[in-house]
Parts: C-alpha cells; sequence; structure tokens
C-alpha cells in the first residue's frame, strides 16, 4: 500500500483527491493523508513515517512548499516529493527542483497526468528502495545490472504529445551492460518543448544513478532558462559541484517552439542530431561538439539555431547506434545512419526510430549488444492556427 501526504490550504482539493482515488483507497491500494501548510505536514509525517510521497503546493501559510522540501531533506525522509504549483511559475519550480523535488504538475490539476506523475514517483521510490535493500546483497554483476535497467526505465517518458503541429516519438533497446542514455522532453514557457538526449559515462548502477541526477537537474534548469547554452552551463557546473564518482554526460538540449519551427539547441559532446528535410536530405545539424558535462567548470557550451520547414525531422540518438558492430567489428557508422534517414524522409516520428533500430539490428546480426540503442525524433508538421 502506498501512502501519500497530501499538502495544500485549498479545502477543496482533498474532497476532490478522496473522490479521484476513493476505488484505491477502497481496495487498500492507497492512503492518503493531509495537511494544509508545511507546519502541519511534518507533525503528520511524525505520526506516519511510512509516507512514500508528498504533494505539496507552493504557496501556503506558516511554512510554504519550498521550506518543507528544505525540511525534508534536513531530515532526511526516506521517501519523494512532488509540487503542485501554477503554470508559469518557473522560479519556484526551478527552486523546488533543485532542492529534491522528485518532479511538478501545474495547476489547474490535470487529473491524467496527476496519476501519471503519482505512479512513476512511487515506481522510482520503490527502485531506490529496493536497490538500498540489495546493496550489500549483491554477489553478481547481473544483479546489479537488473536494478539499473529499471531504474533506466522508470525516468523514460513512455507516452507521447498529441498536438497537431509536431510529433515526438522516442525508443531505447537496453544493452545487457546497461549503460546511462537517457532521453526526455517536456513543456516550457510560451507554449516550447525541451527535448534531451543523453549518455552517461559507465555501467550499472553508478551510471544509472548519474544519470537520474543529470535527468532531474537538466528539467529543473531548462524550465527556467531560455537560451540551451546557459543551460547546460549551469547544468554543467552543478554536476562538477558534486561529482565525486568522477563521472561524466555527454548532452545535445534543444528548445522547440512548435509556433515558429526554430528549433535552439547547444551541444555538450554528443553526437550531432540528424536534420532530415522532407525532400529527402539528412545532414547533421551545424554545430560544434563542446565539452562533456561535470568535467570543467565555467565552460560555455557551443549552440545555434535551425528554423524547421513543415516535413523536416530531427533524429537525436546515442552513439549505440553508429557504434553498433557486426560480428567482424564492423561499425554501422554514419554514413549508414544517413542513408536511413534519407530514405525514411515523410516519415511520421515513430517510423524514423524504428527503421532506424531495424537497420542497426540487421546489421549487427548476431552479434551481442554492447550499448543501449537509444534515439527521439521530433517531426514538425506546422502550425495550422
Amino acid at each position: 500500500m502506498a501512502k501519500i501526504l497530501v499538502v495544500d490550504d485549498e479545502p477543496d482539493l482533498e474532497l476532490l483527491l478522496r473522490q479521484k482515488f476513493r476505488r484505491k483507497v477502497r481496495k487498500g491500494e492507497l492512503t492518503l493523508v493531509f495537511a494544509q501548510n508545511g507546519v502541519e505536514a511534518l507533525e503528520q509525517l511524525r505520526s506516519h513515517p511510512d509516507v512514500d510521497m508528498v504533494l505539496s503546493d507552493i504557496n501556503m501559510p506558516q511554512m510554504d512548499g519550498l521550506t518543507l522540501l528544505h525540511q525534508l531533506n534536513q531530515l532526511n525522509y526516506d521517501l519523494r516529493a512532488v509540487i503542485v504549483t501554477a503554470y508559469g511559475d518557473m522560479k519556484n519550480i526551478r527552486t523546488a527542483m533543485n532542492r529534491g523535488a522528485f518532479d511538478f504538475v501545474t495547476k489547474p490539476l490535470d487529473f491524467k497526468d496527476l496519476e501519471t506523475t503519482i505512479s512513476k514517483t512511487l515506481a522510482h521510490l520503490e527502485i531506490m528502495r529496493e536497490a538500498l535493500r540489495s546493496r550489500d546483497e549483491l554477489v553478481a554483476l547481473r544483479q546489479e545490472l537488473g536494478v539499473a535497467a529499471r531504474m533506466q526505465e522508470s525516468i523514460l517518458p513512455t507516452s507521447f504529445p498529441e498536438d497537431p503541429r509536431y510529433e515526438i516519438h522516442a525508443w531505447m533497446t537496453p544493452a545487457k551492460e546497461v549503460g546511462g542514455d537517457f532521453y526526455d522532453f517536456f513543456k516550457l514557457e510560451d507554449g516550447r518543448i525541451g527535448v534531451v538526449m543523453a549518455d552517461v559515462s559507465g555501467k550499472g548502477v553508478p551510471a544509472a544513478l548519474f544519470m537520474m541526477v543529470s535527468r532531474t537537474l537538466m528539467k529543473g534548469t531548462a524550465i527556467g532558462e531560455n537560451d540551451p547554452a546557459k543551460c547546460l552551463q549551469e547544468v554543467n557546473q552543478l554536476l562538477v559541484e558534486s561529482n565525486e564518482q568522477s563521472m561524466f554526460v555527454t548532452v545535445f538540449y534543444a528548445s522547440f517552439d512548435p509556433a515558429t519551427g526554430i528549433l535552439d539547441f547547444a551541444n555538450a559532446g554528443h553526437n550531432l542530431p540528424y536534420l532530415v528535410k522532407a525532400s529527402g536530405e539528412a545532414r547533421p545539424i551545424d554545430c560544434d561538439a563542446g565539452l562533456v558535462l561535470a568535467i570543467m567548470p565555467g565552460f560555455e557550451f557551443p549552440g545555434g539555431s535551425v528554423r524547421l520547414e513543415p516535413g523536416d525531422s530531427v533524429f537525436f540518438y546515442t552513439d549505440g547506434i553508429t557504434e553498433a558492430m557486426d560480428e567482424e567489428g564492423v561499425e554501422f557508422g554514419d554514413e549508414e545512419l544517413a542513408a536511413v534517414l534519407a530514405a525514411t524522409a515523410g516519415s511520421n516520428a515513430g517510423t524514423f526510430n524504428r527503421k532506424a533500430v531495424q537497420a542497426v539490428q540487421e546489421h549487427a546480426g548476431d552479434a551481442a549488444q554492447s550499448d543501449d540503442i537509444t534515439c527521439l525524433t521530433l517531426r514538425y508538421l506546422g502550425d495550422s492556427r
């Protein structure tokens, strides 16, 4: 049974949530506890030490949600926090993410989105608890990689936006030796969409943990910083300051405006995405490589901008695609990828990913997959307004 503490000073919210989740409560799958501010929330936590998740508003009397997040970190509670705030309150959202909030939802509440966020948060918490329970019992690499794979899968978006102006679809085929590939996409200010493609160094649980930290910092920073290059610069600084394991992550981050078709981007040592024109031309986006994140403070990351025309697609990927080898050690390569993408021009986003992964797998044949195969396609359909 999951137990959620809801912290909000609006009395109507308690009635709405009790009504929405009444079946789960009746079945014994969920318990809801309520508090009207941060002070009451801490009192409830003392009475209910088995709370799994805190769903908290930001603006409340006596103790607001940001202060509550700080207290939760200080008291080291074994739970996850999700904040509720007004859409556009980017400064507070960013502060909350940097103070340890796992995710956020915006008002007015979309209950479908809320249910998805709750499920994802509780699944992630259980995986982390399992990892901690198993930490001293892992006697084989295979067990560790199993935990890492589930940690990796727990943060990847699995439902894709439905919008008449654009399509987004992503695909990952994990390797047996789990790496740190991850992708993400999320809403930004002014209707823009943030897209992340990244690859963490190393394997197993350490890579998966570093991946989660990187993902949280990317999302929390992106919603408060419009410039992709400055966003990477700030995330890099935060990772450098807490990188005790000397790991690193390559990231290509883009901000897309469906109203104009403009894609702003910056690169931190990652493979350059391909711009696939509706006419059939496929070429890498023009951008310097930059430096990987978490290695050097103060680095300024290269970026640029491109305007997509209706029917154009951008194919983001990790090196598990181009470096996939056949049984003789021959890599799939950039030229073959470009040829596949050019032949797929004009197709929907899901077809781009399927065709690329299929081509990689056919090239590899019976050779063992040594790295994650990860890709994401953004296809611009045009602003019909």
